[in-house]
């Protein structure tokens, strides 16, 4: 797996709690399989490019269906030959605050 993207997706028509909206798109995420991790501004994704970019479009489809205006940021990072980065790069900044 070498991408890991930061998704943020939600819709803007909806009122203030769009929680429901953001919940789902996270069961599309998990039933993608790719290793992910919820947070409080957005989710992450790792994966090979395609994969991950096809969850990104499954998420924007999902929300379209309903909604009439969706707001969607994404970061994207590469490093060729990458695995378990989700964990290995918080583990790797872990460690550097203990020594």
């Amino acid at each position: 797996m070498s991408v890991i993207i930061e998704i943020s997706i939600f819709p803007t028509d909806k009122g203030p709690s769009v929680s429901p909206y953001v919940a789902r798109v996270l069961k599309i995420i998990k039933a993608s399989g790719l290793p992910y991790q919820l947070t409080p501004m957005g989710t992450c994704i790792e994966g090979e490019w395609s994969a991950v970019m096809a969850v990104v479009d499954n998420c924007f489809q999902e929300l379209k269906s309903d909604c009439s205006r969706v707001y969607l940021s994404l970061k994207a990072d590469y490093r060729k030959g990458r695995t378990d980065g989700l964990h290995r790069k918080v583990a790797s900044v872990k460690a550097k605050l203990s020594s």
